[in-house]
């Protein structure tokens, strides 16, 4: 038995956008819900028009859903990560929140919106745990906690097959989405002792799509693979051209100040150029490419952050 990756478009969606009692198991199983308080039933909800974070329009899954309570849930599967991706999940989740009510209405009829981010990279290099959940909480005494928004924060390359002993049932659903992997074969057997991991697996089954379907999930992966390619060819450029005259600026300096000195904060000055020049030329590679399909300049845009004059003239 062959089975596809959980965290590719397709699969994630076909999984947890369309059988809502595996998402409700999921959601009961990662989120930090009171046992008093788990999910019941879910409905899902439309996908939002947001922001776009430049360039990274294929590496970011979402599926959005409320419960009978009137909680909102917000789950995101992120294949390639960059700081500005937490200001996103912010921005989103807030968004939610406010949008609950409409004129006139109290704030008390507000509920709690919970943003899951699952990343499919390592974030947090210094830190051993795997599961970051952020709360906004009173400075001095964070038992006291403004309830509205929670952000739970999974960097799945952490869970690693030597925690395969732990049958808990959040463990196994995050290692059913961190250990399967396109092509593979054989799978945990503790995957089989639970009703919905098991379900979920079937779905997982290349036997069960069609060679169209098939298709757009080997073109999701090379559109990932593309964007990972641009932006770290851009950061690299971006670093060295913003390296180089960040250090001639910082000489400049160091004769008045010192040569060390001015090398100095000539690399912090270059260092933050870089990254600038950096985003600049991965929007510029990528427009670049999306005029190659043909596409309007106006899409072009809206994807990049250039301006029309600028994309014409590329």
């Amino acid at each position: 038995m062959r089975y596809l990756d959980p965290k590719n478009d397709l699969t994630f969606k076909k999984i947890f956008g369309e059988h809502p009692h595996l998402l409700k198991s999921f959601l009961n199983a990662v989120l930090p819900l009171p046992p008093d308080g788990l999910i019941e039933s879910l409905t899902y909800l439309p996908a939002e028009l947001v922001p776009e974070v430049p360039l990274f329009k294929f590496s970011i899954v979402d599926v959005r859903c409320v419960d009978t309570q009137g909680r909102q849930f917000i789950v995101e599967m992120q294949l390639l990560w960059t700081d500005s991706f937490k200001s996103r999940v912010l921005f989103n989740a807030s968004k939610a929140y406010v949008r609950q009510l409409e004129r006139g209405e109290f704030y008390e009829g507000l509920q709690p919106v919970y943003a899951l981010s699952l990343v499919n990279e390592i974030f947090e290099p210094a830190l051993e745990e795997y599961y970051h959940h952020y709360q906004i909480v009173h400075s001095q005494h964070p038992d006291r906690q403004l309830e509205g928004l929670e952000f739970i924060f999974i960097e799945l390359p952490k869970i690693k097959p030597s925690t395969f002993s732990d049958r808990r049932l959040q463990v196994l659903w995050l290692q059913f989405l961190a250990q399967i992997k396109d092509g593979s074969e054989t799978v945990n057997e503790a995957f089989f002792g639970v009703d919905e991991i098991r379900e979920a697996l079937k779905l997982l089954e290349e036997s069960a799509f069609s060679r169209a379907q098939l298709e757009y999930y080997d073109r999701y992966w090379d559109s990932v693979s593309t964007e990972k390619t641009f932006y770290a060819d851009a950061e690299r450029i971006g670093m060295r051209r913003g390296m180089e005259q960040g250090i001639e600026q910082g000489i400049e300096q160091g004769i008045e100040k010192g040569i060390e000195q001015g090398i100095e904060q000539g690399i912090e000055q270059g260092i933050e150029r870089g990254k600038a020049e950096g985003e600049r030329a991965k929007a510029i590679d990528m427009a670049r490419s999306m005029k190659k399909d043909s596409l309007p300049a106006t899409t072009i845009a809206r994807y990049t952050g250039l301006s029309e004059e600028e994309i014409e003239a590329l």
